[in-house]
């Protein structure tokens, strides 16, 4: 198992994606940001990378650097062996005749490259096989050719590049090219790869990704992508919370206190919930493998003697308690609010009787307001009350 919670990774991976989302000024669009892995190495050689990286090579005899790049990204056939890829059979009384048959076919992508090359392009990335002849077309054109760019990469380039993919070229002028200041290949570890520097999109970069074995770089793959997607989330909404169960306890405090200004059996209802919100924090301590009836009972007693900061500490052998804060342990409040909305949500059942939907808090519990404020340093944990339940934000 990947262990990136190592100080070591764990902190540069953290700076990579901070990096990475930072360069994306405000924006939660994911696709500006491309992750490659390469074997090889180990994980503290990964890095981030301006611009955009191509996992392809250059054709042959085409330049291997250009600059101010004109970039017409396409997905169309660059071949002339139509007749073998559909296995068709074609009867001819002589040789002369085949080779007229070749001819033919040779004219005809002839006359397609020249439209291509009527788009006033010095680049041309095809996501489909681009043959010799072709190749050479553009060669002698002085335009560089790439060939068989994979799907996702082939719209991950058109959009940093500010081009879009096309497939016929009648109409030059109706043709969006991308642009880029510059063009060449680069090593890493034993492969050449294509980069593309100076991209239109200017918050676009790449991470590349080193480790051992393919399944370390899975794991790295998948680990980094989730810490991307909560911080473009955050970025967009910057609070937070603390994390390690501490926002959680702190919620089920405050509805417990909620709880005993309710009368009867609504009471228990209401004290679900906050049972509800304390088994965050246990089953954290359960991934980790630690007696969590013994931990979140010692957080619940830090929680209720006033160390409103304190949460679980699964780094510790054998696991403890301590001061998020101080651990640098925090969430995104937007996370935090979502997955406590959606629980009240999932809450709500199905009425046999008439097939609607019913919280399980009785109905006067749920259209009481409770509005409780407690500070505790700087944290204040507002508590309120609506049609589906009790819902808490801390801001």
């Amino acid at each position: 198992m990947l262990k990136l919670s190592e100080k070591i990774y764990r902190v540069q991976f953290a700076e990579l994606a901070v990096d990475a989302v930072l360069r994306m000024k405000g924006s939660s669009d994911l696709s500006h940001i491309q992750i490659i892995k390469k074997a090889g190495g180990k994980l503290s050689d990964s890095y981030l990378d301006e611009g955009f990286i191509l996992d392809k090579k250059i054709g042959v005899n085409q330049p291997k650097r250009l600059e101010k790049a004109k970039i017409l990204v396409a997905n169309t056939a660059m071949d002339t062996d139509k007749i073998k890829i559909f296995g068709a059979r074609v009867k001819v009384g002589s040789t002369g005749k085949l080779a007229e048959l070749e001819k033919a076919e040779k004219d005809k992508m002839k006359a397609k490259v020249d439209k291509i090359k009527a788009h006033g392009i010095n680049c041309f990335i095809n996501r489909q096989l681009i043959y010799n002849w072709p190749e050479q077309l553009f060669s002698d054109a002085g335009i560089m050719s790439i060939e068989h760019a994979d799907f996702d990469g082939i719209e991950r380039l058109a959009l940093v590049t500010g081009g879009e993919i096309t497939s016929t070229f009648d109409h030059p002028d109706q043709v969006k090219l991308g642009h880029c200041d510059l063009i060449e290949e680069v090593i890493i570890g034993e492969d050449t790869l294509i980069k593309f520097s100076g991209v239109a999109a200017g918050q676009a970069c790449t991470i590349v990704l080193r480790g051992a074995t393919e399944q370390l770089l899975d794991e790295a793959e998948r680990s980094l992508h989730d810490a991307l997607a909560v911080l473009s989330q955050t970025v967009k909404e910057p609070r937070t919370t603390l994390g390690g169960g501490c926002a959680e306890m702190l919620m089920a405090k405050a509805v417990e206190g909620a709880a005993v200004k309710v009368d009867g059996k609504k009471q228990i209802a209401v004290g679900s919930f906050a049972v509800a919100l304390r088994q965050l924090p246990t089953i954290l301590a359960d991934n980790a493998g630690y007696d969590s009836s013994d931990l979140v009972a010692r957080l619940r007693s830090a929680i209720y003697d006033g160390m409103s900061t304190y949460g679980l500490d699964l780094l510790t052998p054998g696991g403890g308690i301590a001061d998020m804060r101080e651990l640098g342990v925090i969430e995104s409040y937007k996370l935090k609010k979502a997955v406590v909305s959606s629980a009240s949500e999932a809450a709500e059942v199905t009425s046999p009787q008439s097939g609607q939907y019913h919280s399980q808090c009785p109905t006067e519990t749920r259209k009481m307001s409770v509005m409780k404020e407690e500070k505790n340093d700087d944290c204040i944990m507002k508590m309120q009350t609506c049609s589906r339940g009790f819902v808490a934000t801390i801001p």
